[in-house]
């Protein structure tokens, strides 16, 4: 029989899907799951939106521009504005969700060998995009002790030599939901300066920061212009995670020309989703003002609940919407798999993300699960009494 290839084994299963069929068998058994595994907003896409994918009257459902129409561009430009983003519409590739555009951004930026540092946790996915690059990932791990603040200059320093190309941040974070402060944004830009690294900066939940502190995208660094590859998608801040739209932004026009090989050779980003897209940019500004004020109140609730139960503990996340807590549990996997597969409460169960996958090293986040605040606070309430009564029965249970 043929061998599949190095890389085909290489790639990690997803940490956030791979429990799914554990939950449709629970489903079957006539169990109800609460999902809190994925960051799938629950709350309605904006009207707008949905208007103009119904109103679709084409003859013929053709290719697009391999990077995406000019009047979503030209729109777009408008949006990142309302941030003091300051782009032309040739700064903007338009992808097939902001999974691809980080694809994209590895495969031209990256050889094979290459490595880039990643506070971790960190979104599983890049793991499985920079294996699909040949790239190296040089983790350097933040602390649920600190709320995974970013770990200091110094470690970054330690971790470069001379097949360093890059540094990967999310902010705000996805899976921790930390937002990086302006110090900590400086020094990484005085760090990308001083070794001339990429800076790839995943910003898909810029909407969501629920706290004082400013948003510092890296687009806002100074003087590290042709250094910044943005990462965007309307997934998350429309609901709109089915009709694959992200973006590649950035200033390096040498860059710009390697990701368009890439794009031209996929031929075109998904034509529906960019007139879907391009249409949710008019949405209401009381459709951002919901679904923020709808996130906030489901963040205070998750964590009042979560800290209340004997043994859990949970940072106050600052954005996203997700939260990393730490179990008092033997194995986060283990744990997830045992909820799905042997516990039910009342009819129910929970279905979450054991954290382990969001970490390179075997060991780090046995004890710790993400969760993603996507359901009604009722609904979350009843999810995190679930967990309460699982945590009271699982066989593994540990103190600390």
């Amino acid at each position: 029989m043929p061998q599949i290839s190095e890389r085909a084994v290489l790639m990690p299963a997803s940490p956030i899907r791979r429990l799914a069929p554990l939950a449709e068998e629970a489903k079957k058994r006539g169990t109800k799951v609460y999902h809190l595994n994925i960051g799938q907003p629950d709350l309605k896409s904006p009207k707008v939106g949905l208007d103009a994918l119904k109103q679709i009257d084409r003859e013929i459902l053709e290719y697009s521009p391999s990077d995406g129409f000019l009047s979503l561009r030209e729109k777009l430009v408008g949006y990142y504005d309302q941030y003091q983003i300051k782009l032309s519409p040739d700064d903007i590739i338009v992808t097939s969700g902001g999974s691809e555009a980080v694809l994209f951004a590895f495969m031209s930026c990256l050889n094979p060998g290459d490595e880039i540092i990643v506070p971790e946790p960190a979104y599983a996915n890049y793991m499985a995009f920079a294996i699909s690059a040949g790239a190296v990932i040089r983790p350097i791990t933040s602390s649920i002790e600190d709320g995974f603040a970013l770990p200091s200059i110094e470690r970054f320093e330690e971790l470069i030599n001379e097949r360093t190309r890059g540094i990967l941040i999310c902010n705000p974070n996805n899976p921790t939901g930390y937002l990086y402060t302006r110090k900590e944004m400086n020094n990484i830009r005085d760090l990308v300066k001083k070794h001339d690294l990429f800076l790839f900066s995943d910003e898909v939940y810029r909407e969501f920061i629920y706290t004082g502190s400013p948003y510092i995208s890296a687009c806002h660094l100074e003087g590290i212009e042709q250094n910044v590859v943005l990462i965007d998608s309307v997934s998350k801040r429309y609901s709109e995670c089915g009709i694959r739209i992200g973006a590649l932004i950035t200033k390096n026009q040498t860059l710009r020309n390697a990701v368009m090989k890439f794009c031209q050779a996929r031929l075109s980003p998904p034509l529906l989703g960019q007139i879907v897209a391009e249409a949710s940019l008019d949405a209401p500004r009381e459709y951002s003002i919901h679904t923020y004020e709808e996130y906030i109140e489901r963040r205070n609730c998750l964590i009042d609940e979560l800290n209340k139960l004997p043994g859990v503990y949970s940072p106050i996340p600052m954005g996203a919407f997700y939260t990393v807590a730490r179990l008092p549990i033997d194995n986060s996997d283990r744990f997830c798999e045992w909820c799905l597969r042997e516990f039910s409460y009342e009819g129910a169960t929970i279905m979450m993300a054991p954290a382990s996958g969001f970490y390179s090293e075997p060991g780090l986040g046995d004890n710790e699960v993400r969760i993603a605040y996507v359901l009604e606070k009722p609904e979350l309430k009843k999810a995190i009494q679930v967990l309460g009564k699982a945590l009271e029965a699982y066989p593994g249970r540990v103190s600390y």
